[in-house]
């Protein structure tokens, strides 16, 4: 007897994605890319308001201490302010004469090419803390007074200009260093009767206001 075996079944066909899927689905990612990009869009727009924002809350504010004891300390640092050099060519005669002899026998003469200077300002050491008053914004100070700080002469200018001495006497060692005083009194003579401490009173005064005012005073006064 024969047996006759089913027949294979064909497979299924395979699922095929339909229409409405596909445009779902492409609807989906073009909106996806939209949005994307309208995001990057507000993102470049707000960018500079951003950082404006953080660089606000980053800034930082400058205080100046404007209290009197941090003012006195500041002015006394300034130690001793040069404000005025006064500067002279001179020539100097100094000389030496006996008393019964004259000068071509026991003289002995010396002039003196001299160059020098003198340097007034402010020592402001002497400061006293009474003498700066603070209010707020308004300071008053009261300057010690201006004085001669230095005088010199250049010996790199100053020069024996001639040398006279007489026949019967030797040159006296110690008279170039005494025309030499005698050059740098008159020196500070001469810088005082041209006024050299009125000026460097006023130098110091503009300099300690423009001091004060760089500290935020808006106004200042110096006695």
């Amino acid at each position: 007897m024969a047996i006759d075996n089913p027949p294979h079944s064909a497979p299924p066909p395979a699922a095929r994605p339909s229409v409405r899927s596909c445009l779902t689905t492409g609807f989906a990612f073009v909106t996806g890319i939209a949005v994307a990009l309208l995001s990057l869009l507000m993102i470049a727009r707000t960018s500079q308001g951003w950082a404006g924002t953080v660089g606000s809350w980053l800034q930082r504010t400058t205080r100046t201490d404007l209290s009197q004891p941090t003012v006195v300390d500041r002015i006394q640092k300034l130690q001793r302010l040069e404000t005025v050099v006064y500067t002279m060519d001179k020539i100097v005669t100094g000389e030496k004469e006996s008393t019964v002899l004259p000068n071509f026998l026991a003289g002995d003469r010396l002039l003196l090419m001299v160059h020098g200077e003198v340097i007034a300002g402010i020592d402001f050491q002497m400061l006293k803390p009474n003498d700066v008053q603070v209010n707020d914004k308004k300071i008053r100070v009261r300057l010690p007074q201006a004085q001669l700080l230095v005088t010199r002469l250049d010996s790199s200018k100053t020069r024996v200009y001639s040398r006279q001495t007489g026949l019967l006497v030797s040159t006296d060692p110690n008279l170039e260093s005494q025309v030499r005083n005698d050059a740098e009194t008159e020196l500070r003579r001469s810088a005082l009767a041209d006024g050299i401490l009125q000026k460097a009173q006023e130098n110091a005064r503009s300099t300690l206001t423009s001091l004060m005012q760089s500290m935020g005073f808006l106004e200042v006064e110096c006695e």
